[in-house]
């Protein structure tokens, strides 16, 4: 079946379910689904007035279909992919632009907790107690106080109210050993002090993977609490006061793929008398399929998230304008322990890695802003944000070789460092020789912010216009101070150059936008954006490597948008429309597990203990792999509809829609190219093609491991009975199968469709939902490495696991859910 029929089919099928539309009125209410109200632009306006794309669910929403984690979000809005392919590094990609957190960079979609641009490795880890949640499509550099190019999320926290006790509970389980608990209520004292608990507790598997050498399964553990404090000692004046506390505790192993190896079969086999040869038989591990869901990964991979977080939001209404300030203050641990060697490339040996990042941010934003509606409007703001910490880093670099015969070059500790040093002495396998090193990384972090914007507004006789700058300065102290001890010791030393170890950018960043009601019923609109994100020095790259490796410019965009918002049939059916074009000067992108070789010091060694370059081949040696960010031009162009309805009194349907083609633009990148092809490939042993410290290939390439197209849909339909409602709904996201040239992968498509079926009490006091998630248990690889897990020997050998490293969609699920409201 063509791919574009079975969408058709698939979407045809999905509104026999039911579920409350994405982005309007919660299910059951009277309110028309045109009347929904959300603050993309600081102001509290309705959607089809604001002129840029954006998806918005409602808290109701996000407890109905049980959105608990960041893996589950995406399925309210196509084109918003968010993956965690690690454990540790919460991605987000929309429109077809992606991010890697570990750039060092300002995220391509920029994240706001409470109107505070805050990390999503903790924003996401714990979704309750929410307002509202709106994905803002497009470049944002002048509402907010942090410049994004392909977007922002904003997330808020349900407040209390200062009129009566109101709250709810609900608490789910499935048979995979899944649990999510979560309460809030609001607790007012009189009508000027009013204070909002809430709490969750929440287990699951995450990717559901086994591990096989350590006989354990996957398990993530969060717990958190938030305490908000309203305060209103005035009709003019309100403050609201929060502080949340996070921990999560999470073992997720990599899963494998592929038949696996016996890494040591490729030791050359000595024949002299007295060599000890290697056992050949010794294997990283079985045979895996994608649905096996199996590590051999024989160290662990835990993560642990600690934060604090307190913010302060407050509103002065002077009459003519309303004096506006929020701020916050957030301090996260982030510890990582991981073997480094997933696919197990050494039987027997675990490559260690300890990784300490505390996350300390502190967060202003002052903002004046008139209060009329109709005419001439203004705002003005200043905006502030300073982070600091000492990321460390304890790893293991050791280095290996295989045996050789007496007489030729087979180190033992000491030989790289000392020619003269006896060098034949044997290691038993099946850990082979090996150089114990250990590198111990310190990244001090000083990142400071500060920003100044004003904007205008005109509204009348059915015409918005809204324009504005804002300015900003921004300073970075990027450092890298490397150890080494063990075998080979030296430092501590700085490995960034003076030169690339402090920036300052002073971009000039904002918009325009022209929103026309051409009916009541029918608006158009035109918006113009301009961001910018500045670039970053790449932490323990490698000594020695040419500056663009280490060091990325600035990155520079602008887009253009146009859309149509509208209702028909007495409103009962809207409806939105828009098609962008966007340009990239220099997109930050990051290349992961590039093979790179050092400069030869003129001794056989290269910097700060790494093995020596085989001068003595016409193939340069690989020293190793390592991620490496990069500028590059790239271009996007799309086209986002969708359509929310309400056909009957009891039925909700929503159908959204988004193809963005998003594309390198005849660049130049990183990459692996074994075979000297100039593409991407990582097939056989590891080699450098060109004169540079890595491979480059002319790419016009994906910019994310994404498909141009992805949709979603969810109804729900209602029988009403008396006081009680039993209810049916469905949600379906799907996303087709694409090619990656940069994993060469030929990923296929998938179709998530989750399905609840349930009562709703008198008033919608209680509901009670048993649910499925992926009803066709579906089991699609969604990420995959570029190549098999390898680690570099010297002799222009390697040691090759036979697996890659995936990620692969969580198997079916049942469960219950219980809802209660008061």
């Amino acid at each position: 079946m063509k791919r574009a029929t079975r969408a058709a089919l698939l979407c045809a099928g999905v509104s026999a379910f039911a579920v409350p539309a994405l982005a309007y009125a919660q299910a059951g209410s009277e309110n028309s689904t045109s009347d929904i109200v959300v603050t993309a632009t600081r102001r509290a306006e309705n959607l089809k007035d604001v002129a840029m794309s954006v998806n918005v669910a409602t808290g109701e929403q996000l407890e109905k279909f049980n959105i608990f984690d960041v893996k589950d979000v995406q399925q309210l809005a196509p084109g918003l992919e968010l993956t965690n392919t690690t454990g540790r590094n919460n991605t987000t990609t929309l429109r077809g632009i992606t991010f890697d957190p570990d750039q060092g960079t300002d995220p391509a979609v920029q994240l706001y907790y409470n109107e505070i641009p805050t990390d999503a490795q903790t924003a996401f880890t714990a979704i309750y107690d929410i307002e509202q949640i709106e994905v803002l499509r497009g470049p944002q550099g002048l509402l907010r106080g942090i410049s994004a190019p392909a977007g922002s999320i904003t997330i808020r926290t349900r407040r209390p109210n200062f009129d009566q006790i109101e709250g709810y509970g609900q608490a789910t389980a499935t048979d995979r050993g899944g649990y999510n608990v979560q309460l809030g209520t609001t607790l007012p004292f009189n009508e000027n002090l009013s204070l909002r608990v809430a709490g969750l507790v929440d287990g699951n598997r995450i990717n559901h993977v086994y591990n096989i050498p350590r006989d354990k399964r996957s398990y993530g553990q969060t717990q958190s609490a938030r305490v908000t404090l309203g305060w209103r000692p005035t009709e003019n004046l309100t403050t609201y006061l929060t502080y949340q506390y996070l921990q999560a505790d999470n073992n997720q192993y990599t899963q494998s793929f592929g038949p696996g190896n016996t890494p040591f079969s490729a030791v050359p086999v000595a024949t002299l008398a007295g060599i000890f040869i290697p056992d050949t038989t010794v294997r990283s591990g079985p045979p895996l399929s994608a649905t096996d869901y199996a590590s051999v990964q024989e160290g662990g991979f835990r993560t642990r998230n600690r934060t604090h977080l307190i913010n302060l939001a407050a509103d002065l209404d002077l009459g003519w304008s309303t004096l506006s300030f929020v701020g916050a203050h957030q301090y996260s641990k982030l510890q990582t322990n991981r073997d480094l060697d997933t696919t197990n490339a050494i039987p027997g040996y675990i490559q260690y890695s300890n990784v300490v990042t505390p996350y300390k941010v502190d967060t202003g934003e002052l903002r004046l802003q008139s209060n009329n509606d109709e005419g001439l409007g203004w705002g003005v703001g200043a905006f502030y944000s300073r982070q600091t910490g000492t990321t460390t880093v304890n790893q293991d670099a050791s280095q290996f070789w295989y045996a050789a015969a007496p007489g030729s070059f087979n180190p033992v500790p000491g030989c790289i460092l000392d020619p003269t040093a006896p060098c034949d002495t044997l290691t038993p396998f099946p850990i082979p020789n090996t150089l114990a090193i250990r590198t111990l990384v310190d990244v001090p972090v000083n990142v400071k912010t500060a920003s100044f914007s004003a904007n205008l507004r005109y509204k009348g006789g059915g015409l918005t216009v809204e324009g504005g700058l804002r300015y900003t300065i921004r300073k970075q102290v990027d450092s890298t101070i490397l150890t080494l001890v063990g075998d080979v010791n030296s430092g501590p030393e700085e490995i960034i150059p003076a030169s690339l170890r402090r920036s300052t950018d002073k971009p000039l960043t904002g918009g325009l936008s022209v929103n026309y009601a051409l009916t009541d019923d029918l608006n158009v609109y035109a918006a113009y954006g301009h961001s910018f994100r500045s670039g970053s020095t790449g932490v323990s790259v490698p000594a020695g490597v040419s500056n663009d490796l280490i060091r990325t410019d600035p990155e520079k965009t602008d887009s253009y948008e146009v859309g149509l918002k509208g209702s028909v049939f007495d409103r009962k059916v809207n409806f939105t429309v828009a098609a962008f074009y966007q340009k990239f000067d220099g997109f930050l992108s990051r290349f992961t597990g590039i093979f790179y070789n050092c400069p030869d010091f003129g001794d056989g060694t290269c910097a700060l203990g790494a093995p020596p370059i085989d001068n003595a081949t016409d193939v340069p040696a690989t020293n190793g792999g390592f991620d490496f960010n990069y500028n590059a031009p790239a271009k996007v162009k799309g086209i986002e509809v969708t359509i929310d309805a309400r056909p009957t009194p009891n039925w909700d349907l929503n159908i959204a829609a988004s193809y963005a083609r998003a594309r390198f633009s005849n660049a130049l990148v990183p990459c692996n190219d074994f075979a000297g092809t100039g593409t991407p490939n990582q097939d056989g042993t590891p080699r450098i093609t060109g004169t540079g410290n890595v491979s480059f290939c002319r790419t016009n390439g994906r910019l994310a491991e994404t498909p141009d197209f992805g949709l979603t849909a969810n109804t729900e339909l209602r029988f009403p009975m008396g006081d009680y409602t039993p209810f049916i709904r469905g949600l379906l996201a799907y996303r087709p199968g694409f090619y990656s040239e940069r994993v060469q992968y030929d990923y296929r498509s998938r179709e998530q469709i989750n399905l609840f079926v349930g009562l709703r009490g008198p008033e919608s006091k209680w509901e009670l939902t048993g649910f499925v998630r992926n009803l066709l248990n579906q089991k699609r690889i969604s990420n995959i490495a570029g190549g098999e897990g390898q680690v570099n020997a010297l002799l222009g050998s390697t040691f090759n696991s036979g697996y890659r490293s995936v990620n692969v969609t969580v198997p079916r699920e049942f469960g219950i859910t219980a809802n209660v409201k008061w």
